[in-house]
């Protein structure tokens, strides 16, 4: 490894005992008191702001948290151009559904082949664990695959039931190795360089691990 990847990479270990996010929950909130905290919130990215049945959590993303959310979501347009797939970027736009009593704001969001209210594939970049449970809420909203990304690795969940039978700890969703929603789509490879200490380095040579198949 060169000495700058070394580096970096103790850069990034430092950064990681220091770069803590915060997260406030609060219970008994009703759909319009929801509302008017999105609507004081704006486009402002300094929140995420997730709703489950009268409870409310609200994140305040860590610099590392932006790192890697911001790594996955260009490396993925790299992938989609490169892949001639047709695709129609949420970002961190806020999802809801009043009557579903639900409602967040993704990492990353994407509908493939045609836009959609709500988006196919949704990401979430997990620094700290707890807080609310992402996959009902995606249940509600029927986005079909989520992928977490956690510990430095991906873990992908597929929706396969509505109302949760089989898969209930799951929310309905199974656990999956490969992207249904991208099946040609490397998950391994695309870990590799969302990992990877240098950001420059790591999308051109993603594209070109792409180019040459």
């Amino acid at each position: 490894m060169l000495t700058s990847d070394l580096n970096a990479l103790l850069d990034q270990q430092a950064l990681q005992r220091q770069d803590s996010e915060c997260r406030y929950i609060t219970d008994r909130v009703n759909w319009e008191q929801y509302e008017t905290l999105l609507a004081r919130n704006g486009d402002s990215l300094a929140y995420r702001v997730t709703y489950l049945d009268g409870v409310l959590e609200i994140i305040s993303p860590s610099r590392r948290h932006e790192i890697r959310k911001t790594r996955i979501g260009d490396l993925l347009e790299i992938y989609f151009l490169e892949a001639d797939i047709d695709y129609f970027p949420f970002g961190s736009t806020t999802l809801r559904q009043e009557e579903k009593r639900g409602g967040t704001e993704p990492d990353e969001a994407y509908c493939i082949g045609t836009d959609k209210e709500f988006p196919d594939l949704a990401i979430e970049v997990v620094v700290t664990s707890g807080g609310l449970n992402k996959l009902e809420v995606y249940r509600r909203l029927n986005v079909k695959e989520v992928w977490f990304w956690q510990n430095e690795r991906f873990s992908l969940y597929y929706l396969r039931e509505e109302s949760p039978v089989q898969f209930v700890q799951t929310c309905g969703y199974g656990q999956i190795s490969r992207s249904e929603i991208l099946p040609d789509l490397d998950i391994d490879l695309l870990a590799e360089y969302v990992r990877y200490p240098n950001s420059l380095a790591a999308v051109k040579e993603f594209r070109q691990r792409l180019i040459s198949g």
